[in-house]
C-alpha cells in the first residue's frame, strides 16, 4: 500500500489524502465538520443477479461491484462528495482494505488500531431491486476498543457541527455503546458538544432509546426505518412503512419520550420527519431502483447537509429524501452526489399526529 500523506490532530494520525501535515488546522477551522463514528466497518460488495435469487441453485451475477461501506461511513461520503467537511472515525487495522478504498476516494479518515481486518458484507440484488444482505459479524471489540474509540471521538467533537452515530455494533461491544459515547462527548464539551444523530438497529437501539434513559444520553435526531419504528413501539412492522400517518404517530411517541426529531424512512413510501412541532412526509417520484444499500445512509447525508444550511424543516426533508433516491438508482452502495440528486423531484405535505407537549428545542435555529 502506497502511503499517503498524514494529517496529525492529537495522539492519532488522520488520514487526509492530498494534504500536507502543515494543512492540518486549516482542515478543522474550514467550517462544520461533520464527524461520523463507525464502530463496525465494512466493505460492502454488491452481486446483481438476472434473476430473483433461488435459495439452493446456481446462478450467475450479472456484475459484482465493491465499496467501503458502514453507514457512518457512507454518510461521510455523501458529505464529502457534496464538498462539505467529514471525517470518519471507526476501528482497522493498517493497511486495511477498507483504508486503502477510502484514501483513493480522499475521504479524511481517523482509525481506532485494530488487530483485525474490517469485515465484509454482500448484498444480492435482484432485477426489480429485492435485495438480500448477508452482513459477517465484525471482529471482537473489547474494553480498551470502546475506550480508545471513545477517547478519539471526544477528541474531535470539539470541532463539529454533527455527530453521527451509525451502524451495527460488532461483537463484545456493550449494547448502550452509544449512550457511553454520547454521556462522553456531552461530559466533555458541555454546551459546546455538537448535535448528535443516531443510526442504529436492534438491541443498540432499543439499549439507546430505553424509556429509563437519562436525557444526557439520548441523540438529537434518530433516522429509523418502519421495521426499526415498529421495534421500538413494539408492534408488528407489516404495512408500517405503507402507512404514513400510522408511522408518524409512532415517531411522535419518540418525539415525546425526548427526542428533537425523528427523521424515519419508509422505502418506497418516502420518508417522514417529524418534531414537537409537527410531521411532515415527503415522497419522490418513483425512479429505477439498482440498490437500496446505503439509501438511507444517503438520505441522513443529505438531511445534515441541508442542516448546515439552516434550512427549514421542510426543505432538511426534502434533501433527505432527494438522497435518499438517488442512492436507490444507483449501483451498489455508491452515495451520490449533488448532480445525481433531484430535489424538485420531491412533493411534502403535513401529517396531523396528537400533540407532543413540551415540545423538544430545535437545535437548527
Amino acid at each position: 500500500m502506497t502511503l499517503l500523506p498524514l494529517c496529525r490532530i492529537g495522539a492519532y494520525d488522520v488520514h487526509h489524502p492530498h494534504v500536507a501535515r502543515n494543512q492540518a488546522a486549516k482542515h478543522s477551522e474550514s467550517g462544520p465538520v461533520i464527524l461520523t463514528v463507525t464502530p463496525n466497518p465494512s466493505l460492502d460488495r454488491t452481486v446483481e443477479l438476472p434473476a430473483p435469487l433461488e435459495a439452493g441453485r446456481v446462478q450467475r451475477a450479472v456484475s459484482a461491484v465493491q465499496h467501503p461501506g458502514g453507514k457512518g461511513i457512507n454518510v461521510s461520503m455523501g458529505v464529502h462528495a457534496a464538498g462539505q467537511s467529514s471525517l470518519a472515525i471507526f476501528p482497522a487495522p493498517d493497511g486495511d482494505p477498507l483504508l486503502t478504498a477510502l484514501e483513493a476516494a480522499g475521504l479524511p479518515v481517523a482509525p481506532v488500531p485494530a488487530a483485525s481486518a474490517v469485515r465484509t458484507n454482500t448484498a444480492l440484488v435482484d432485477p426489480s431491486g429485492v435485495t438480500t444482505k448477508v452482513n459477517e459479524p465484525g471482529p471482537d471489540f473489547g474494553p480498551q476498543d470502546l475506550a480508545a474509540l471513545t477517547a478519539l471521538v471526544v477528541k474531535h467533537s470539539g470541532r463539529a457541527s454533527w455527530l453521527v452515530l451509525a451502524g451495527s455494533l460488532p461483537p463484545g461491544a456493550p449494547a448502550d455503546t452509544y449512550p457511553r459515547i454520547i454521556r462522553a462527548v456531552r461530559a466533555a464539551l458541555g454546551d459546546a458538544a455538537p448535535r448528535i444523530a443516531l443510526d442504529t438497529s436492534d438491541e443498540p437501539l432499543r439499549a439507546a432509546l430505553d424509556p429509563g434513559r437519562a436525557a444526557e444520553e439520548l441523540p438529537d435526531l434518530i433516522k429509523p426505518n418502519g421495521e426499526e419504528l415498529a421495534l421500538l413501539a413494539g408492534v408488528p412492522s407489516d404495512g408500517v412503512e405503507d402507512a404514513p400517518p400510522a408511522a408518524a404517530e409512532l415517531a411522535a411517541d419518540l418525539v415525546r419520550r425526548g427526542i428533537p426529531e425523528v427523521l424515519a424512512t419508509l422505502g418506497g413510501n418516502g420518508a417522514l420527519l417529524v418534531t414537537g412541532h409537527g410531521a411532515i412526509h415527503a415522497v419522490h417520484a418513483p425512479v429505477t431502483v439498482r440498490s437500496t444499500v446505503g439509501a438511507g445512509d444517503s438520505s441522513l447525508a443529505g438531511y445534515l447537509l441541508a442542516s448546515l444550511e439552516g434550512a427549514s424543516p421542510e426543505a432538511r426533508l426534502r434533501r433527505a429524501v432527494a438522497y435518499g433516491s438517488a442512492a436507490a438508482s444507483l449501483p451498489g452502495t455508491t452515495i451520490p452526489s449533488p448532480g445525481d440528486v433531484a430535489e424538485h423531484a420531491v412533493m411534502t405535505h403535513e401529517l396531523t399526529t396528537r400533540p407532543v407537549a413540551p415540545a423538544p428545542a430545535d437545535r437548527h435555529a
